[in-house]
Parts: C-alpha cells; sequence; structure tokens
C-alpha cells in the first residue's frame, strides 16, 4: 500500500494549479492548514470511518468543523472546496489531508520563492539572532526566509538550523560527537 505521503501529492497537485488559477493561494493555504492540522486527530478520522456514519453526514460534519475552525473555503460555501472535499470522502482520503496540506504549503513556498527555517537551539534566542540567521540563509539560499525557533537543551550549545532540504548542524553535542568518532577510530 502506498504511503500518505504518495497519496497526497496529486491531490495537493492538482489543488495547488486551482487555487493558483483563481489567485486563491493564502486563503487555501489557510483553509488546508487548519484542516490539516484537525485531521492529525486519530479519534477524528476513526470517527469519519466508522461505516454506520453515511457520506452526506461525513461531508456536514467536515464542512461545520471547517467553517467553525475558520477553514472557509473548505466550509461548504465554495463550490471548489465542495467538491475537493466529497473527492476526498468519496476516494477514502481523508486521513491524508495533513500530508496534503504540507505538500500544498511546499507548492506556495516555491511559487512566493520563500523558504520556512526551523533554528533549534540550547537556549532562548533573542530575534536580533533569528534575523541574522534569516539573512545569511536569504543570502545562502536567494530566498526569503521566515524563521521560527525552538528550544533543546540537549544540544548543550549551538544551534541545528533546518530550511527545507538544507540542514546545518552547529551544535556542540554534533561536534563532541565527532570528536569522539575521530578518537575511536
Amino acid at each position: 500500500m502506498a504511503d500518505n505521503n504518495t497519496i497526497a501529492r496529486p491531490y495537493a497537485n492538482a489543488v495547488f494549479e486551482l487555487a493558483k488559477a483563481a489567485g486563491e493561494l493564502a486563503s487555501w493555504s489557510t483553509a488546508l492548514d487548519i484542516a490539516g492540522q484537525l485531521l492529525a486527530d486519530k479519534g477524528l478520522v476513526e470517527y469519519l470511518g466508522r461505516p454506520a456514519l453515511g457520506s452526506k453526514k461525513r461531508f456536514e460534519f467536515l464542512t461545520g468543523l471547517f467553517a467553525e475552525a475558520g477553514a472557509k473555503v473548505l466550509a461548504g460555501s465554495d463550490r471548489e472546496g465542495s467538491n475537493f472535499l466529497r473527492l476526498l470522502l468519496e476516494n477514502k482520503r481523508i486521513a491524508v489531508l495533513p500530508e496534503i496540506a504540507a505538500h500544498f504549503a511546499v507548492l506556495k513556498a516555491r511559487v512566493e520563492n520563500t523558504v520556512d527555517a526551523t533554528v533549534t537551539s540550547a537556549a532562548p534566542m533573542s530575534q536580533g539572532q533569528k534575523d541574522q540567521i534569516a539573512a545569511a540563509l536569504k543570502k545562502r539560499l536567494g530566498r526569503d526566509v521566515k524563521v521560527t525557533s525552538n528550544v533543546d537543551a540537549s544540544l548543550i550549545g549551538g544551534a541545528v538550523i533546518r530550511a527545507g532540504d538544507v540542514v546545518i548542524d552547529g551544535s556542540l553535542r554534533a561536534r563532541l560527537e565527532g570528536l569522539a568518532n575521530a578518537l575511536i577510530k
């Protein structure tokens, strides 16, 4: 059986082309993010998979949930959004919405020439440090960079930067592991 990313990719590509042609990348992105977060809950997916719940009830439940959560495109009032949701339900692909949202975000970032970077550091970072990292990554990658940060005390010192396919590990933990490996050889 194919994994969820393989299944999600064509759906994400199709909805991305639809949103791009309509000039609605931002609204689709927001709706897919919200829907993906909601459907990452395994309990919700199990509920939707119950045989006693008919297709119409599933659709009504999801459109109501999405409307309440702010996913306007998927809330039932948008024809393309409704058709997309029905297609996922008919093909029993609703559980891959989190992966569809992730693929859509990558496609949107590529078109907008942006990249999200996550900086994991041993201690909290100041805004100035985040700005310096963003500027250096922009110079290196040639794209606008949005930096988010996390704290992981197990790094001991330094940071690990992930921006798209680029990973820069400047943590003290990685340096110590490298030193240990060199001593073993």
